[in-house]
Order: C-alpha cells, then sequence, then structure tokens
C-alpha cells in the first residue's frame, strides 16, 4: 500500500503567547512533523520543545473524543445535545433555586487562545448573570494590571522593551529563555535578544537562583525571594538625590514618590535583599550609563507578596529615567487586531479597578470584574457556588490550596470542564466537554498586544476534528441558547457544516472584514511601531503624567518595610517554569518536578541529589526528587507548578492573598524538606 502523499500546512502555534510560526507537515489526517517556519517574519524558524510536540498532544492516546456525564454507575458517553440538555437543565435549576451567583465560571487558559471561543465566555457569564467570574488573573498577574491602572490610568496598558535600542534591560523573577511567552513574548531564541542588549550595554537579572537566562546577563543580584521591590526603592531613591526627572511626571508626584522610598539607602537595600552592596552599587552604574532602560518582570515577582509594590517600583523606575515611552526604554503595544490607538484612551480613577468581592471573604476585593481565585473553595464550602463551568484550565494545578480545593469541588452539584486531554479537573468533573485542539482550528492571534511586533496571524485548520470533540464556540452557543442568551447574529447553527469554522470565526473574533479578509490572503501582518507613540502622549497629557505614588502600594511598601524587622523564613519557596511544559500543558515531555535546594541545606537535612523528599507546608505536602543545585540561593527551595503527581498548590495558602487585589501568593512561603523514603 503507497503511503499516502505528505502535504505541508502554514500555521501558528497557540501553546503560548510567543506564538511561533511552524510548518505541519501531514500525511491523511496525521500531523507527521511540527517544525519551525524559517520564512516567519516574527520567529524566524524558531520553536521551542513544546511547539514541536504538537503532533503527540493531537495524537495523545488519552486524547478526550467524546462527551461524558457521570452518573451513579461512573462515567457514560453521550451525545453532545445530550450532554448540553443535561448541564443546561441542571444550571437552570441551580439558578432558579439558588440565584445566579451560585454558578461560577473560569476564564482558562486553555480557551484563552481561542479567538472564536473566548469572546462567547464572557456572553455565556452575562447569560448566566453570575459575578463569579474567575481567571489567571488572580493566579499569576495582578499587579501588572493594578500598576498600569494605578499610575497610567487604564490598566490595559501592556508595555515591553525596546529591544532593537535598548541599552540596559533588567529581568525580575523572569527567565524568559524558558519561559518565552507569558506576559510578554519572546518569539525569536530568547538568548540572541538578551546578548544583543548586553552587546550594546547591560542586561541584569533578580532572581535567587542562576536561571539560563542569568547565564547570559552581565550582572545578577542572587536576591531574598520577593526583595526585588528594596533594589528598586533604592536605584530610585538614588536617581531622585541627584536630580532625575522626566516631563510626563504628574505635578507633586516625585516629591511623593521620594518620600516613600527616602528609607532604602544602600544599606538598607543590600540587608532586605541579602546581596553586596558592591553588587547594588555596580546596578546602579550601569543605570546612570544607560540612560533609559527596561525593566520586565514575570512571575517570581507577580506571586510574591510583595507583587505590586516592585511592580510599581520598576515603572517608577522607569518614569523617573523618561523610559517610558521612550526608544531604548519601555514602549505601550497598540495592539493591531484590536487598537487601542485609534482614539482615546478611558482615564479611570483608583476605584474603579475594584468591585464586590465573594461573600464568604469579605477582606478580599473583586478585581476589574473578577473574582480571586484564592476564594473558591471558601465559596463553594459556604454553598455560595454550586455550579462551575470549568472552561479550559485544570484547577487543581493552578488555583492555590488543592488540599481545601479538591474537596470542595468534589461538592459541587455540577463541574462541568470543558478540554482536550484528561487531568485532575476532568477526573472530578459532572460533565466532560471535548473541544477541537489548536490544529483543528482556524484561528487569530489572540492578544496580539503581548507580541514583540505590532502584528496579527492566521492560520486554516491543519486537520479535521477527531471523534465527535466540537468547537468551543459551538459548545459554549448551545449552551447560551439553552440558557436563553442572544447569540451573535449569523452564527452558524452546525460547526461540522462546510465553512462554519471560518464563519464563526469572523463573527466572532471583532476584526473587521477587511482586516480578516488580508490576515487569510497573507497570513501575517504587521504595522509600523511609532516610538515615541502619540496616542501614548495624548492620553498622558490628559492624565496629567505618570501617578508616580498611588496610595494604596505607598501603604504596602511600608507595611513591608515594618514587616522587614522579622526576617526571612529560615527556607523559602519560589516558582520555576521549565522548558517542556506551561503551566499543566504538556507534562508528559519528559521535564520531572524536582525539588532544588543548595548543597548547604541539603546536608544540614541529610539529602542526598536525586533522593526522595517531602517539602512541607502548613497546608500540605507534596513528595518529589531532590536535585541538590549550587545555583540557587541558600535558604530557598524550588519546585515548578503545573504537576499533578507534586502539586506545589498543596503547599499553598488561599487565606494568603493580597489585600488589594486578592492574587494569591505562591513565591517566599515558608516550608521545610526532609528525606522520604
Amino acid at each position: 500500500m503507497a503511503e499516502e502523499a505528505t502535504r505541508v500546512v502554514r500555521s501558528f502555534c497557540r501553546i503560548c503567547t510567543a506564538q511561533c510560526g511552524i510548518l505541519a507537515e501531514v500525511q491523511g489526517e496525521r500531523v507527521v512533523r511540527v517544525v519551525g517556519d524559517r520564512e516567519h517574519p516574527l520567529s524566524r524558524g524558531y520553536t521551542c520543545p513544546k511547539g514541536r510536540a504538537l503532533p503527540r498532544l493531537h495524537h495523545h492516546p488519552e486524547r478526550l473524543e467524546k462527551f461524558f456525564l457521570r452518573r451513579e454507575g461512573g462515567w457514560t458517553a453521550v451525545s453532545a445535545e445530550a450532554c448540553l440538555d443535561d448541564l443546561a437543565e441542571k444550571l437552570r435549576r441551580i439558578v432558579e433555586r439558588h440565584g445566579p451567583a451560585a454558578v461560577g465560571i473560569y476564564f482558562g487558559s486553555g480557551l484563552g487562545m481561542d479567538a472564536a471561543g473566548y469572546p462567547l465566555c464572557e456572553r455565556l457569564r452575562s447569560t448566566l448573570g453570575t459575578p463569579a467570574k474567575f481567571s489567571p488573573l488572580t493566579i499569576d498577574g495582578t499587579a501588572k494590571a493594578l500598576v498600569a491602572g494605578l499610575m497610567g490610568g487604564f490598566p490595559g496598558l501592556s508595555g515591553r522593551p525596546d529591544y532593537e535600542e535598548a541599552r540596559l534591560v533588567i529581568y525580575a523573577g523572569i527567565n524568559p529563555v524558558v519561559s518565552h511567552g507569558h506576559a510578554v513574548a519572546l518569539p525569536l531564541p530568547p538568548s540572541k535578544t538578551i546578548q544583543a542588549v548586553a552587546r550594546r550595554g547591560a542586561v541584569w537579572v533578580l532572581d535567587p537562583r542562576v536561571t539560563e537566562t542569568a547565564r547570559f546577563a552581565t550582572g545578577h543580584l542572587r536576591l531574598r525571594p520577593g526583595s526585588d521591590y528594596a533594589v528598586f526603592a533604592y536605584l530610585v531613591r538614588a536617581l531622585l538625590a541627584e536630580g532625575a526627572d522626566s516631563p510626563d511626571l504628574a505635578r507633586g508626584q516625585r516629591e511623593a514618590l521620594a518620600q516613600a522610598v527616602a528609607p532604602y539607602d544602600r544599606r538598607r537595600a543590600a540587608a532586605v535583599a541579602g546581596v553586596p552592596e558592591a553588587d547594588l552599587a555596580a546596578l546602579l552604574a550601569d543605570v546612570r550609563r544607560a540612560g533609559r532602560l527596561a525593566v520586565e518582570t514575570g512571575t517570581g515577582v507577580t506571586m510574591a507578596e510583595s507583587a505590586n509594590v516592585t511592580q510599581w517600583l520598576a515603572w517608577a523606575l522607569m518614569a523617573v529615567t523618561d523610559s517610558l515611552n521612550r526608544p531604548g526604554g519601555y514602549w505601550f503595544h497598540p495592539g493591531l487586531l484590536r487598537p487601542l490607538d485609534q482614539g482615546e484612551l478611558p482615564i479611570l480613577p483608583p476605584e474603579a479597578l475594584f468591585g464586590p468581592g465573594p461573600p464568604s471573604r469579605p477582606e478580599l476585593p473583586g478585581f476589574l470584574g473578577e473574582w480571586p481565585g484564592a476564594a473558591l473553595a471558601d465559596e463553594i464550602e459556604a454553598g455560595n457556588i454550586r455550579a462551575f463551568l470549568n472552561l479550559g484550565g485544570n484547577l487543581l494545578t493552578a488555583f492555590p490550596d488543592a488540599t481545601a480545593l479538591e474537596p470542595a469541588l468534589r461538592k459541587l452539584e455540577v463541574l462541568a470542564t470543558l478540554e482536550i486531554l484528561p487531568n485532575a479537573t476532568t477526573r472530578l468533573s459532572t460533565h466532560l466537554l471535548p473541544t477541537w485542539d489548536q490544529l483543528e482550528r482556524p484561528d487569530l492571534s489572540c492578544w496580539d498586544m503581548l507580541s514583540p511586533k505590532v502584528c496579527a496571524q492566521y492560520t486554516p485548520a491543519v486537520v479535521r476534528p477527531v471523534g465527535e470533540r466540537r468547537a468551543a464556540w459551538w459548545i459554549l452557543a448551545e449552551l447560551i441558547r439553552r440558557l436563553g442568551g442572544e447569540l451573535p447574529p449569523g452564527l452558524p447553527a452546525d460547526d461540522r457544516a462546510p465553512g462554519a469554522a471560518e464563519e464563526a470565526l469572523a463573527r466572532l473574533a471583532g476584526v473587521q472584514p477587511t482586516a480578516l479578509a488580508e490576515l487569510r490572503a497573507r497570513g501575517y501582518v504587521e504595522a509600523p511601531r511609532i516610538l515615541p507613540a502619540p496616542w501614548v502622549e495624548r492620553h498622558l497629557a490628559r492624565l496629567g503624567g505618570w501617578r508616580l505614588a498611588p496610595a494604596q502600594l505607598v501603604a504596602q511598601l511600608e507595611a513591608l518595610r515594618v514587616r522587614e524587622a522579622g526576617g526571612p523564613p529560615p527556607l523559602a519557596l519560589i516558582p520555576r517554569r521549565q522548558q517542556r511544559h506551561v503551566n499543566a500543558q504538556l507534562t508528559f515531555l519528559g521535564d520531572r518536578p524536582e525539588v532544588l535546594i543548595h548543597p548547604r541545606d541539603a546536608a544540614a537535612r541529610g539529602i542526598a541529589d536525586g533522593a526522595p523528599v517531602e517539602v512541607r507546608s502548613p497546608r500540605g505536602a507534596v513528595r518529589a526528587l531532590a536535585r541538590v543545585d549550587d545555583g540557587i540561593r541558600p535558604g530557598v527551595v524550588s519546585v515548578p507548578h503545573g504537576f499533578e503527581a507534586a502539586n506545589v498548590n498543596h503547599l499553598t495558602d488561599d487565606a494568603l492573598a493580597d489585600a488589594v487585589t486578592g492574587m494569591a501568593r505562591y513565591s517566599g512561603l515558608a516550608v521545610e524538606v526532609v528525606p522520604h523514603p
């Protein structure tokens, strides 16, 4: 029998926001191989192991292909229509008996890269009328939106370093050589981008361990977890004392900022961060030499207790060096598909960022229309949430305090999960709805404002959907219809009809028809980047300049200063990302949840390299193998997120949430590590 001819489909990867260009080699309906597209303007042939693993993900032996209902005897395979009928009826009864807030909904990152499916998540929430919306925002990133809102009047200001001209980039709690698709994307080999900046000037890394990125940097502060804020406070203090200024600073704010950072001279900052004073002096010298700079933060910052203050002082450092919206500094992305530069941005008062929070946790606010993930278990245990719609997430490896969350999820009357592979959360679900994976659907680039270019991409479907999988947009639309909600006009009734997926994409993605037609024809479009951006300048003029000293953040800095007297915990937990998986996805590729520990700490506890250990916190314990590594700071251990067998969220505590945003705390937690037979 002759082998089927191989066809090549040009596409782009949607595992993370880097969205590298790929070529998928297909024989019949089997994806044989995925390689980098050398002609792609963004990635130029680069892909990471996760992108190249798309064939293994698509053809995974445990992939979900049928709709299931949980009944007395266990799982029962049913038609899509029967599953949705049952789900809608149960949701309707729960809302009638207990009100709309009895249904929670999670906008998971698994659906967050689906340009047709994701917009219907909000329409479903509106149909239900529930305020109980959750998303990854309060799991890994509220500080960025908070600081953009408080300092810039608009939480949607998304910035990134000007890598074309930058002479100094500071990476705080981020490891882009491994994690180059988080809040800001680096689709080219990140090491080359970092080395190019280093050749022009300097690159500094602030991280408790010698990360893959630190190996390419010119300077590295191996500081205590969560102490980054003290370093930035020191730099800001020194520069303000030297007369640093910018025409874009709000009137009177310079003095308020100077007063807030006044305690952080070099001696104090070095003591808080646990680094030599000489290293801080060298960093300050590079800041002076560069003139303008860019600071990039990641989950090592945003998951810490000091997240808001660190992000604020990083922006303040860029503001006083006149680096915001400037060549060689930090630029703000206007977006291409849903552009911000076509009109005036709204200027939101600080109180507009917050709203009513979950009733079970009155100390936590709602933030940007969402409830904190840290409150989910409490809301279920209080009887407030009785049904939950999990749209593309593994709740147990994402939300804090799995020790409390798992028994809470078991108490739900309804737990409906939309997924492509089984995981810890699907196994607890009452309704299982299998959806198309990224190779089975046409798509546009979501979150284009995170790209290093002002650009957008389009891909056709690479292969036909397998089994009984249905489009996410169709599943959500059918559920909305059954619940009596309104759907966008012209939305196809059947996702399997010829041309239906393309038509749904056109109806739902919010892109002008002419722009969509150009994207379909070319696959990739790009607009010039203008720096300084006039739309940002206009916004700042209306705002009155960057607000350097938001009251909430000044108060949090003072609270941190008071707590510094207590010193760090004997052993602190930090997160880390790995090369072959992202969040809970692709953990089958070979990454292991090893516990990094310094030789000194290992010797003191009788721990050998490769030996089994147990990491304990007041909330629970996880077991894994130790990796003794002198690249991690003494007094610090690291366990990666995303694994079910060694789920770090058995160590986290949902009571430890930020009082301003409700952001869960995953870094800097006190733990102990002991040998385990």
